[in-house]
């Protein structure tokens, strides 16, 4: 999933997400038949015109905000990408190339850093896109009293505008930051519509590759090419119509039958959809789940009852159940692969009931005798496969939903919870989020596991091109997964379908890029 890292964004959104599908699962045919036509019928007004190369895509994720700094994070900045561009971006490897800025270099010290801006560009209502653009931006980032992103900037002290160039003041040595200012940190909005941030909320003004035109809050956003996006040469799609999916069991219908050309699906749809002749495919991501314990509240003050959880879990019931196998186990915050991932932390606490029930034994709980609250925002199936496999060791979880949950979440109030990452394009960012003392998906906080401190400020002292840098970040890794506070149980994918009209698309983790992409006349 985020120094109120993902927390601004929609909490839990996947697990929500899997609910909400497991009961459209439940629904008849009759349903959906009655729902397609009616899409149909929506999908005229808004329409682009006739032979216009137009993505019509379907999502789960249809922002609730389009101000980048109140909704910067978690599944919904992919489509707020549609409209801002950011300093950087990430290429298939992961690794941070030019966006707005063609380029940028760090002062010796490593404290200092100047991004040089494409000359010529605008945004969308006509102002220029320069440095005192960016210093506006981090600056709003920062000190916005809604922002989602201010704790992702803490190492940004100042920023200096001088024409193209922002140089930014750092307030420690920090080679992540041209892998930070991605996409998901800072998409850059005009400042003139940023004055008012409840405006800009509604109607969006970036530099990205689509301006858009209309915006029905919540529902549908119609949006057409920006002719003055930097690589609008690579862009080959002239419409975006982005809608909100009203049901996960109405997308494949709807893709069979062109209302949809493109849309985020449910692993419960995968079959279908494939059975339809639709291109099912995967992106990669970072997404992990886990099952936060907070070890300033007892039971989990007690390190045997932390080690008896971490045997208790099934991971791989996660993903059959949740993911109808198309997911993965997970113990850690990164995908097999990334240069973040620590193999050396793989299967530390391996399933074994037997082993939890008598930590807990010695720990002085008999059989039953330990009751705990798993708190969590909305229903999520998750939760009852935690409470089924705890009742296997003995301990009796209660699910209660809290519709106020963030306020107790993040305030550290809560014992036993979940939460669910989409991470960051910063592995740094995403250990700290997790595993700092001001880590806003530690529900532990301030307990931070020994070392980890040390262990992430030498990333920070590293370069990325550095040979040693795998090795160091992969040792932080390893410092943080000591915490007590996580057990991190499975990976959803970023699941998708489309007609065979949208050609495939880059492999940018956990991005959707549109560069290149081509959609057939008409379609």
């Amino acid at each position: 999933m985020l120094a109120r890292l993902t927390l601004r964004r929609r909490p839990d959104v996947r697990s929500a997400r899997k609910a909400g599908g497991l009961r459209a699962a439940a629904l008849g045919t009759a349903a959906v038949a009655l729902l397609v036509p009616a899409l149909s019928a929506c999908g005229g007004s808004g329409s682009a015109s006739a032979g216009a190369a137009t993505l019509k895509w379907a999502s789960s994720y249809f922002p609730g905000h389009w101000d980048p700094v109140v909704s910067g994070s978690g599944a919904q900045f992919r489509e707020l990408a549609l409209v801002y561009a950011s300093l950087t971006r990430t290429d298939e490897t992961g690794k941070a190339v030019p966006d707005l800025a063609e380029s940028w270099e760090y002062n010796e010290k490593g404290d200092r850093i100047t991004f040089h801006l494409r000359p010529g560009l605008k945004f969308s209502d006509g102002e220029p896109v320069d440095a005192a653009a960016v210093k506006a931006a981090v600056e709003r980032a920062q000190k916005q009293k809604n922002s989602a992103l201010f704790g992702d900037l803490t190492s940004i002290g100042s920023v200096r505008a001088d024409g193209l160039d922002a140089t930014l003041e750092l307030t420690q040595v920090d080679y992540q930051i041209p892998q930070l200012l991605g996409e998901r940190v800072l998409q850059i909005a005009s400042p003139k519509a940023a004055a008012d941030p409840a405006k800009l909320d509604q109607n969006p003004v970036g530099a990205g590759p689509f301006v858009i035109d209309q915006l029905i809050p919540g529902t549908k956003a119609v949006l057409r090419k920006n002719p003055d996006y930097w690589d609008a040469k690579n862009i080959h799609i002239d419409n975006v119509e982005l809608v909100s999916a009203p049901d996960a069991s109405t997308v494949v219908p709807g893709l069979q039958t062109g209302v949809y050309n493109f849309a985020d699906i449910e692993p419960s749809q995968a079959d279908a959809a494939a059975k339809a002749g639709l291109d099912v495919f995967s992106q990669p991501g970072f997404n992990a789940s886990n099952i936060s314990l907070n070890v300033n509240k007892a039971p989990f003050d007690d390190d045997r009852v932390v080690d008896a959880f971490r045997y208790a879990v099934n991971r791989e019931e996660f993903v059959d159940k949740l993911t109808f196998g198309r997911g993965e186990a997970t113990d850690q915050p990164f995908p097999k692969g990334y240069v973040a991932y620590d193999a050396e932390s793989e299967n530390a606490y391996p399933y074994d009931p037997a082993k939890a029930k008598k930590l807990l034994a010695t720990a002085g709980h008999r059989p039953g005798e330990l009751k705990l609250d798993l708190v969590i925002p909305a229903e999520d199936p998750q939760a009852e496969i935690v409470q089924s496999q705890l009742a296997a060791v003995g301990v009796k979880v209660t699910i209660k939903i809290d519709k106020n949950w963030a306020t107790p979440f993040f305030a550290k109030d809560l014992a036993f919870s979940l939460y669910s990452t989409t991470g960051r394009d910063s592995a740094v960012q995403t250990l700290t989020a997790h595993f700092g003392p001001d880590g806003p998906l530690n529900l532990s906080s301030p307990y931070e596991p020994e070392g980890f401190e040390k262990a992430v400020a030498k990333v920070r002292q590293t370069p990325l091109d550095a040979p040693d840098y795998a090795r160091v970040l992969q040792e932080a890794t390893r410092a943080g997964l000591a915490s007590k506070a996580l057990i991190f149980t499975f990976s959803s994918p970023n699941l998708f379908a489309k007609s065979k009209s949208v050609s495939g698309l880059p492999k940018n983790p956990a991005h959707i890029d549109w560069t290149g992409v081509t959609v057939s006349s008409g379609s």
